[in-house]
């Protein structure tokens, strides 16, 4: 026993739809009494993949003593499930940087000669080959988490855009919403800047005035899946402890759609997240700050 991050279902908001059960293929869940209920710690990873799919936003994520996750009690169980089961689990996995969670999940697969669903998730690839699930380690620089707040590369030579305070502002990566771990280390306690992806190019004084001292997330409201982003963002929400939450788009129609999402995941939080609504005009300009 020891103290981790479990989830936590409210039997009151809990009105027994069940749309967190598939989305649990650990098995964690199961509906008992027409009540979604934690069945066994052992099976929950504390992730926290239901919790974007419960309409009732009964769902939370708390830190308590609980057992430890057993990933290899898990698999059989997901095995029994099928292939898609089997990639989804992995898939999830790898999303959140879960690296010994994963090798643990693919030597019970190989020692019970189940195949691998994805040639990505070989033996070699998590080795540190190409799939990127390390910090450390060679990986594919497109996907891998890096935190840069601790330590900056300092360049010897010189540049004119430092030497006039024009240096990035950046503190991780990735920076794409998609592509953002729900548990990234630098999203704890960190104010958080959502930036529609043509803001950057828009306004001129991005990196000095919107988004020194934050964590990025970034996006396209008009091509982008906007479900995935309002189980992305209610996950960082709920997960974490966001200090504040600024979203900057343009001035676009297209844009405003994210709004409605951001303010409605504050408001499942629970939290007292300030908002603040940046627009920028197409020709670069800032229009509204508030």
């Amino acid at each position: 026993m020891g103290k981790r991050k479990i989830i936590i279902i409210d039997e009151e908001k809990c009105n027994g739809c069940g749309a967190c059960i598939p989305n649990c293929p650990e098995g964690a869940i199961q509906m008992i009494d027409q009540k979604a209920r934690l069945v066994s710690d052992l099976f929950c990873d504390g992730l926290g993949a239901c919790i974007g799919h419960c309409p009732q936003g009964a769902i939370a994520i708390e830190e308590r003593e609980a057992e430890a996750y057993d990933e290899r009690k898990v698999m059989a169980n997901i095995v029994a499930q099928g292939k898609n089961v089997i990639k989804a689990h992995l898939e999830h996995l790898k999303s959140h940087g879960q690296k010994d969670f994963l090798q643990h999940a693919l030597e019970y697969l190989r020692e019970e000669k189940v195949e691998i669903p994805l040639q990505e998730f070989a033996p070699s690839a998590t080795e540190g080959a190409s799939c990127g699930l390390s910090r450390e380690e060679s990986g594919c620089p497109g996907s891998r988490m890096m935190d840069f707040r601790k330590e900056r590369k300092i360049s010897s030579v010189f540049s004119p855009q430092a030497a006039l305070g024009n240096s990035s502002e950046l503190r991780q990566w990735p920076v794409q919403l998609m592509l953002v771990p729900g548990y990234a280390p630098y999203l704890e306690n960190a104010d958080l800047l959502i930036a529609a992806d043509c803001v950057p190019f828009a306004y001129a004084d991005f990196h000095g005035d919107l988004l020194k001292g934050k964590a990025l997330l970034v996006g396209c409201p008009k091509f982008d899946d906007l479900q995935v982003y309002r189980e992305k963002i209610s996950q960082i929400l709920q997960c974490n402890s966001i200090k504040s939450l600024t979203y900057a788009h343009m001035e676009v129609p297209c844009c405003f759609g994210l709004i409605g999402i951001i303010t409605q995941a504050i408001a499942d939080s629970g939290k007292d997240i300030p908002f603040r609504e940046v627009v920028i005009s197409i020709q670069g300009e800032k229009i509204k700050d508030g």
